[in-house]
């Protein structure tokens, strides 16, 4: 039987029956797992940070505000003349320009005044008759009153006499007024603009026939400088406004005196300041407003009757208003508002108060808060009712200055707020 040489087939047990290629990858990824294990340990060790968490606080001062209510309104001519003939006939001329300034008392259309002249003349010749007339009435009046004394005539004579003298002054007088009528109607032929301002365009041409008192207007001047704005304010603002004046929250402005600043339809400030001029007495029942009236200067021109545009109103004088920030104030689903209140030894509490008007990007505060009160504004997220924070100043953010990280607030706190450089520096 041959002879059949064994080999041995085993392995040292270290290696687990694993071929030296396969053997290489697996001390690899331990190698990849051992030095992820170590960053780990090393993020997991680091030392957390320690404290209350800082919160941008604001206090609370008392400030002097104008209360203004902002209301649409209407601006209208201060003065407006719908021109008409008042007789009539044939139109001769137009004597002005379509959208120009006119004066008062400036001729615009001229009618045909020939049957207007010669009636004048014909009244004119009977107003003559009638003081001829009167004339020799008054004479022989003269004369009979002489020979009634010495009874050369009746009394029926002399009385017929002095009737005729009052007769003939009765058609002196009625010839007088036909004189003064004609003379009124001729100068009816030149159509006048009875105040100064601008023209609108001109309803009729030359040769057009017009009436006396027609529906149809031939023109209109508008006196636009100053300018009448007409705006509505709700009657329960009105109320608002007196029971506050009334309890001494609110100081009037003054009778007469209330300002008014004019914002264009296009969102603009208008560059003059008007005046409050009138206030009504009653109340629209359909729409519950009471009109006001204001004029305003219009030097430029740039209003024009008919625009729209919004009244800053000033109401009264607030001596002493409390203001809070916006995004301070929280409301719960009842719509009740609430700001957290930096009480003693820097724990926070949340505060109910009473909000008033939105004045900019403030509320006004009517209770809850006195002055000097310090309330969160920056960091509410991080914090809560009972907690014990670490304040800092709170200042409006800007765009090119750093942030906290919140994400609650569109502010940061004062000590946040640093410039790049001025941080490098450090």
């Amino acid at each position: 039987m041959p002879h059949v040489r064994r080999t041995s087939n085993t392995r040292p047990i270290s290696w687990i029956g694993y071929p030296t290629s396969s053997m290489s990858r697996l001390l690899v990824i331990s190698g990849c797992v051992l030095a992820l294990a170590a960053c780990s340990d090393k993020q997991t060790g680091a030392p957390k940070p320690s404290g209350p968490p800082e919160v941008g606080v604001v206090r609370i001062e008392p400030e002097r505000q104008v209360v203004t209510n902002e209301l649409p309104g209407r601006t209208s001519a201060f003065l407006t003349a719908e021109i008409r003939p008042q007789v009539g006939g044939i139109l001769q001329k137009r004597l002005f320009t379509e959208g120009a300034a006119v004066k008062a008392g400036q001729v615009l259309y001229q009618i045909d005044p020939a049957t207007y002249s010669v009636a004048l003349q014909s009244a004119e010749a009977a107003l003559s008759k009638a003081r001829a007339t009167l004339g020799t009435a008054q004479t022989n009046a003269k004369r009979n009153a002489e020979l009634v004394k010495i009874d050369a005539v009746s009394r029926q004579v002399y009385d017929d006499s002095q009737a005729a003298v009052v007769q003939a002054q009765s058609d002196v007088a009625v010839a007088t007024a036909a004189v003064d009528t004609a003379r009124i109607n001729l100068g009816y032929t030149q159509i006048k603009s009875p105040i100064a301002g601008r023209t609108t365009t001109s309803s009729v041409t030359p040769g057009a026939l017009v009436t006396a008192n027609q529906t149809n207007v031939l023109t209109t001047v508008s006196q636009i400088d100053p300018l009448y704005v007409d705006f509505a304010q709700s009657s329960s603002d009105v109320l608002q406004m007196k029971n506050a004046m009334a309890s001494g929250r609110i100081q009037s402005a003054g009778k007469g005196e209330a300002r008014i600043t004019i914002k264009l339809d296009d969102g603009s400030d208008y560059a003059h300041e008007g005046r409050l001029q009138f206030s009504g007495v009653n109340v629209n029942p359909n729409t519950g407003s009471i009109t006001l009236r204001a004029v305003v200067p219009n030097p430029d021109g740039l209003l024009m009757p008919g625009m729209y545009v919004r009244a800053l109103l000033e109401g009264g004088v607030q001596e002493k208003t409390l203001l809070a920030p916006q995004q301070a104030v929280t409301r719960d689903p009842a719509g009740n508002a609430s700001v957290m209140l930096l009480g003693p030894e820097n724990k926070l509490e949340r505060r109910r108060i009473v909000t008033g008007a939105a004045i900019g990007n403030r509320w006004e505060v009517v209770s809850g808060l006195k002055s000097g009160d310090q309330i969160l504004v920056d960091g509410s997220l991080r914090v809560k009712d009972g907690d014990k924070v670490k304040p800092v100043p709170w200042k409006p953010r800007d765009a090119n200055k750093a942030v906290t990280g919140d994400d609650d607030s569109t502010t940061v706190p004062e000590a946040a707020a640093q410039p790049a450089s001025a941080a490098a520096s450090r």
